[in-house]
């Protein structure tokens, strides 16, 4: 409900009552030094008066602006704001009548002020205007009047017809000003309405995304992880191809996913930069192993180099870099039928940063295309997604990320002869050792004896991490639900908790919280073992204090990772009753 005209008045009268009073001591000590007498003191005392009645009138209306005044409190504003009107401009006449040619002018000056200051803040209520309006108009139109008629001097009448040509264009003014200001409102209104339509669907369009990525994430989970099991058993050459065709085609799948939802993050403003240290050139040599054999199948070689003047470890978001440089990599080699694909790592000294430079023998774009590459679902050509695959967010995305590092993604290319992409990002060189400090390196027996609790409502899924876990020594103990993780841990010590997070019966959130409360499993290191991968399901997660957030499909490294240092901490950590 919007604020009443009356109620917008009464705003802009309150705030413009000091105005108002200075305005009203000037007015009156000049008309004291034009004509001396005790008049402009009395008249002064009267605006004083008038304005506290009008305060108190228009007070109400201050204070619930969007309650719509009764009738009795209308008219009461129009009698105040006519009565306060006509006494202010009644100073007008005494200057007349009593100043002299510079009196008359003054005044004239004054009540023409006066219109107009009534005119552009009361046009939001007619009868307010009209109330305060016609006093002034009065006394504009029939000072000059009055004076000629009464001592003869009928030319004088040409001042009463300028001034009724001055309210004429007064009145087109107001006219004009107050379409103008209903139309902004109208103009604003509409912006609200698109605002809010635009939240809820960012809304719906994030609970989408949140639903798709989960429905996606468990049965490719099961699919990954089943591969990855085939993977490191005893195959034919045969079946060890089938094996990294589904590998490959998991990791196509989700990257695409991956891709998607990093873009939804980044429109709407919600990406959050991680501060890491990073060796550079095992980094290099990491993007070297995962490219260089899908380079040689393509019949391509992959050139990793990186300069002296480059430090081995920097200060920046690995995981953001490795990202970027895996795009490239991935459409160096995609869109490169021979030759090579470079990647050279140098110093940048302008920016205290990496420069790092991707350049391929490829098919090259042309200079038309270039400045549309980096934006979001744009490719080269219509036919480049059907030729090689891709959604066309890999760039965008690259682009985007490397500016909120607050470095940039820029390219040059020649058609026919290739095209060269360079990365430039700003690093830290030192970080706080402390961190450092504080990681506690696993072994590779950690696992052994380990006693585990899984909580998750598929099958499957349950399936799959007693097919990974169970071979490195582990007792696992299986949940379909919160419900009974609870009713275990009530009476029985685990060394870790793998909690799923959306599942019947109680949810992963609330089991842990409850596991936390009382019982054997208070300090138990919980890891969210999660297909709900958003940033608002990590940060539930982190109000409850977990020791990790994994996703999936399972990466049985990360998992084995993250077990190993969840229970090396909790082993060198005192227990809650040990603290008692």
């Amino acid at each position: 409900m919007q604020n009443s005209g009356y109620a917008i008045v009464a705003e802009v009268r309150h705030r413009e009552l000091r105005t108002r009073l200075g305005l009203g001591a000037f007015i009156g000590a000049t008309a004291f030094v034009v004509a001396p007498s005790v008049w402009p003191i009395l008249w002064y005392s009267a605006v004083l008066l008038g304005q506290v009645l009008d305060e108190i009138v228009f007070s109400p209306l201050r204070r619930d602006p969007r309650v719509t005044p009764s009738a009795a409190r209308k008219v009461m504003c129009c009698v105040s704001a006519a009565l306060n009107v006509a006494i202010y401009s009644s100073i007008s006449a005494y200057c007349w009548l009593y100043g002299g040619e510079v009196g008359r002018v003054f005044a004239t000056v004054q009540v023409a002020g006066g219109l107009l200051h009534v005119s552009l803040h009361m046009h939001h209520q007619r009868a307010l205007l009209l109330s305060a309006a016609i006093p002034h108009g009065l006394y504009f139109l029939g000072l000059p009047i009055l004076w000629a008629a009464w001592n003869g001097v009928w030319h004088e009448m040409l001042v009463a017809v300028g001034c009724a040509l001055y309210i004429g264009h007064l009145v087109v003014a107001v006219r004009q000003n107050s379409a103008t200001t209903m139309a902004l409102r109208e103009a604003n209104r509409k912006a609200d309405e698109e605002r809010a339509r635009a939240q809820v669907a960012n809304a719906a369009k994030s609970d989408f995304l949140a639903t798709i990525s989960h429905e996606i994430r468990t049965p490719m989970n099961a699919v990954i992880s089943a591969a990855n099991l085939l993977k490191a058993s005893e195959l034919q050459p045969a079946q060890r191809d089938h094996v990294a065709m589904l590998v490959d085609a998991g990791d196509v799948l989700m990257g695409l996913l991956n891709d998607v939802l990093d873009f939804s993050k980044i429109e709407a403003g919600k990406m959050e930069l991680e501060h890491a240290e990073m060796d550079v050139r095992e980094r290099m040599v990491a993007l070297s192993r995962l490219w260089e054999a899908r380079a040689s199948a393509s019949g391509l070689k992959l050139v990793m180099a990186v300069d002296e003047a480059v430090p081995d470890r920097v200060w920046t978001d690995p995981l953001r870099v490795q990202q970027i440089l895996f795009n490239l990599i991935s459409n160096a080699v995609k869109f490169t039928e021979a030759g090579q694909v470079t990647v050279h790592a140098g110093w940048c000294e302008r920016l205290e940063g990496l420069r790092i430079e991707v350049t391929d023998t490829g098919c090259g774009i042309p200079e038309d295309r270039l400045p549309h590459i980096f934006e979001s679902f744009e490719q080269v050509e219509a036919g480049t997604t059907r030729r090689y695959g891709g959604t066309g967010l890999g760039l965008a995305i690259s682009r985007r990320l490397a500016r909120l590092m607050g470095g940039d993604l820029t390219v040059e290319s020649t058609p026919g002869e290739g095209s060269c992409f360079v990365l430039e990002v700003p690093v830290a060189l030192e970080g706080q050792a402390a961190a450092d400090a504080d990681v506690v390196e696993p072994e590779a027996t950690t696992l052994a004896g380990m006693s585990i609790l899984v909580v998750d409502d598929h099958e499957v899924n349950r399936r799959i991490l007693s097919l990974l876990l169970e071979p490195h020594g582990c007792e696992l103990t299986l949940a379909e639900n919160g419900a009974e993780a609870v009713e275990l841990g009530a009476t029985r010590r685990f060394d870790a908790i793998l909690m799923d997070m959306q599942m019947p019966v109680m949810d992963g959130l609330e089991a842990s919280r409850r596991l936390r409360e009382e019982g054997a499993n208070r300090d138990t290191p919980v890891i969210a073992l999660t297909a709900n991968a958003m940033d608002t399901h990590r940060a539930a997660w982190d109000v409850i204090g977990v020791a990790d957030f994994l996703t999936k499909p399972i990466d049985p490294v990360r998992l084995f990772n993250s077990l190993a240092h969840a229970c090396a901490s909790r082993s060198t950590a005192p227990t809650l009753a040990e603290v008692a």
